[in-house]
């Protein structure tokens, strides 16, 4: 089962469909699917093979949603870069994946020239305006045909390679197959969020990232349409959605909070959405609560996923209240275990690592390797199982409870904290807008709670009162003994806190927070 099959199939079937909407500009199905097969074609008859990695540095448009198609109907690997990546970030990425061909925009140049400099013969295409060394992208469109139709083997073969963020060190590249692509990203989640082919997505995230090749796999299995945002901004967001009908958007708690006193002051610009996925970090039942009572016709599912093994779980829309300091239970088709250190199971209710299994690795939703890494697929992969380095525990009717990352655990005069249910405790403070704990060295505890804390806008609040919020919440010995104010939390390229960096400041930190 391919991706570009399905691409296909739906232009048949849905030819005047608008397929990708952008800024003024629009595609339906019949001109996507003659786009994808261009590119496709010229990127063959350019010498590309099955199995060599296509590096894609360029911002949301309609371009970025043909070139994707092109590379997985030729049969090579896409590997889709972030634009907010740092050019070193890139390199790293360039000297792993080693990509026999690049689509970039010309605003990337530099740092895409920089980071390809190293690779052999490197095919530079650039979409908007080539210099020397470059392909200009119209040009190398030309040479491929609309009617193309390229023969892939039968086996599932992979599609992309997803990097992950870094924030447990040097990047890994996530592969995924046809069949993640297609199964586990594309028919799973609309399965399980009741998506149909008659959908209007609206995406406000970059699609390099998972939950935007998340949408494109949507998009190419069901025939739905795309509206994507070349960059998010609350009022054209509002605009789109009345615009459009969209009936679908995916938020993180960030854009969630910022659209709440639009929509407040606009309900009726929402008035066709029905579903809207949830994603990022815990979703704030505040925020949850808010969006509710704004658009009582919304369902909203919010869900723990990974780039390695895909969506694990949902809380459905019935569920958001009832439980809301879950994660839900296991997506149809994905199995979960809680182990201790040995790998064993343990009781119910008792924390553990979470282990995830959906049919063997590369087959549905969890991922069929790491690029170049055996070593680190062996020690995630175990028997079919994947280790995901988070912490969490099942109650008796099967919803997981996130408890914490494995490396974010803080381990204080022998009792272990979690810093996700320090995290939690803070962010109830109605002056707190976010909050990331990490663990600093302890001459008497071996490690004490540091809490790196953003405020709301315009709220104010000390140290000793936070501390003081967090007493009848929290045991004793979890509660902060540090804080630390800042404007902004110091977020990756998918909008996670990167607590990596949070712990190289502490020395400095801890010297001027409250002891």
């Amino acid at each position: 089962m391919k991706a570009g099959a399905l691409l296909a199939s739906n232009a048949k079937r849905y030819p005047a469909r608008p397929a990708v909407i952008c800024g003024n500009r629009r595609i339906n199905f019949r001109e996507l699917d003659a786009l994808t097969n261009r590119i496709a074609d010229a990127l063959v008859k350019q010498g590309i093979k099955v199995g060599d990695r296509i590096a894609v540095c360029l911002p949301n448009s309609i371009e970025l949603i043909g070139i994707m198609g092109g590379v997985l109907k030729a049969g090579a690997v896409l590997v889709p870069i972030s634009g907010r990546l740092t050019s070193a970030e890139r390199e790293l990425i360039f000297e792993d994946a080693k990509p026999a061909a690049t689509f970039f925009d010309p605003q990337m140049r530099q740092s895409v020239r920089k980071a390809a400099a190293a690779l052999a013969n490197p095919l530079l295409i650039a979409v908007g305006g080539s210099r020397e060394g470059e392909r200009d992208f119209e040009e190398f469109l030309g040479r491929g045909s609309p009617a193309a139709a390229i023969s892939l083997p039968v086996e599932p073969n992979d599609g992309v390679i997803a990097y992950t963020s870094g924030t447990t060190g040097r990047p890994k590249g996530v592969i995924s197959t046809h069949s993640n692509i297609v199964v586990g990203q594309g028919y799973m989640h609309a399965l399980e969020f009741g998506l149909r082919s008659d959908d209007v997505t609206l995406v406000t995230t970059e699609i390099a990232l998972r939950t935007g090749m998340g949408r494109v796999s949507n998009a190419f299995c069901l025939g739905s349409t795309m509206v994507i945002m070349p960059h998010f901004d609350v009022v054209e967001a509002l605009d789109l959605i009345e615009r459009e009908r969209v009936t679908v958007v995916g938020l993180v708690p960030t854009i969630a909070r910022r659209l709440i006193p639009e929509i407040r002051r606009r309900p009726q610009a929402c008035k066709t959405l029905r579903v809207m996925n949830a994603t990022g970090e815990a979703f704030p039942a505040e925020v949850t609560a808010g969006l509710v009572e704004l658009l009582p016709q919304l369902g909203i599912y919010s869900f723990y996923a990974q780039t390695e093994a895909g969506i694990v779980a949902c809380l459905r829309p019935a569920e958001q209240f009832t439980h809301a300091n879950s994660v839900g239970r296991p997506l149809p088709g994905v199995e979960i275990r809680i182990v201790d250190a040995d790998l064993k199971d343990v009781a119910p209710g008792e924390h553990g690592e979470i282990l995830v299994r959906s049919g063997k690795p590369g087959q549905f939703s969890v991922m069929r390797a790491y690029y170049n890494q055996p070593q680190a697929t062996a020690e995630t992969l175990v028997d079919g199982w994947l280790r995901t380095g988070d912490m969490g525990r099942l109650d008796e009717d099967g919803f997981l409870y996130l408890v914490d990352r494995l490396k974010d655990m803080i381990i204080s005069g022998g009792l272990n904290i979690y810093s996700r249910e320090v995290e939690t405790a803070l962010i109830k403070h109605p002056a707190v807008a976010e909050a990331a704990v990490v663990g600093v060295a302890d001459p008497e505890f071996g490690e004490s709670v540091m809490a790196f804390v953003q405020l709301k806008p315009g709220q104010s609040v000390t140290p000793d009162k936070l501390i003081e919020h967090c007493r009848p919440l929290i045991a004793s010995y979890k509660k902060p003994k540090h804080i630390s104010f800042v404007d902004e939390l110091p977020r990756n390229s998918s909008g996670k806190v990167m607590k990596r960096e949070l712990r190289e400041r502490p020395a400095v930190e801890v010297a001027k927070s409250r002891h």
